[in-house]
């Protein structure tokens, strides 16, 4: 496996200007950055691995949607060890997809990497589907339509596990929420300056909903329930149920 390289692109690249885009210089710093930018990001990884294992179907799909480098991808494959699940990790970026299979060089060999749109892939038999953070950067538009694909390709008692940043719910919330994930990532060794640049690349790329704007569209998607089971600060994590 590479070594972990620091994420410092928006300090050093002042030439780096533009919407965010997850292109080999991001494939190679993303641990790092994911790691210092979002809290409680290893938590999340770990409760999708128990949760795969409560509720992995044996025969059925495991199906991660917007994988990047693959860490929720191997928590899906590690849930369903031993059911003969399929465990297939989508992501639109090849430079994601092609540093995921050479950071993990063939140890999940069950994992089935796809180069695809997550709005057009196929989503069938599948009893646990992670969008981890993903759902996020598609246009609030297509949101709803992939979220009914995904109700209706999940088998009986199947789950989507869906983790979002999100805004508060008026603007007062909303600014303690940012205030307070500004202060994680500057404890986390990032300059203002960074925050700044970053914010601006991700703001016509990343729009965040509020929580209940979340659960509203995951039963309008026909989901039976939504539970929030983590959250800290403006990043959540919910479980739906079908």
């Amino acid at each position: 496996m590479d070594e972990e390289q620091r994420d410092r692109l928006f300090a050093d690249d002042v030439s780096r200007t533009g919407d965010f885009v997850f292109d080999d210089a991001v494939a190679a710093v993303f641990p790092d950055m994911i790691k210092r930018s979002v809290p409680g990001y290893p938590a999340i990884i770990n409760m999708i691995q128990l949760l795969a294992e409560a509720y992995v179907q044996p025969g059925s799909v495991l199906l991660d949607l917007g994988c990047s480098l693959g860490a929720s991808t191997v928590a899906l494959d590690l849930g369903g060890a031993g059911t003969e699940c399929q465990v297939i990790g989508v992501d639109n970026a090849p430079a994601m997809l092609t540093r995921a299979q050479a950071m993990l060089s063939g140890r999940h060999p069950r994992i089935e990497w796809v180069c695809a749109d997550v709005r057009e892939v196929p989503i069938e038999d599948a009893s646990v589907v992670v969008l981890n953070f993903t759902l996020q950067f598609l246009p609030p538009a297509d949101r709803l339509s992939l979220l009914k694909r995904v109700q209706l390709g999940l088998r009986p008692g199947g789950i989507l596990i869906l983790s979002e940043k999100i805004s508060g719910q008026d603007e007062m919330a909303d600014e303690l929420l940012s205030e307070m994930h500004h202060a994680f990532k500057r404890a986390n060794g990032y300059s203002r300056l960074e925050i700044s640049r970053k914010r601006t690349a991700l703001e016509n790329v990343l729009v965040p909903e509020t929580l209940e704007a979340n659960r509203e569209r995951l039963g309008q998607a026909g989901f039976s329930r939504t539970d929030l089971w983590f959250q800290c600060f403006n990043f959540v994590s919910l479980v739906a149920r079908k």
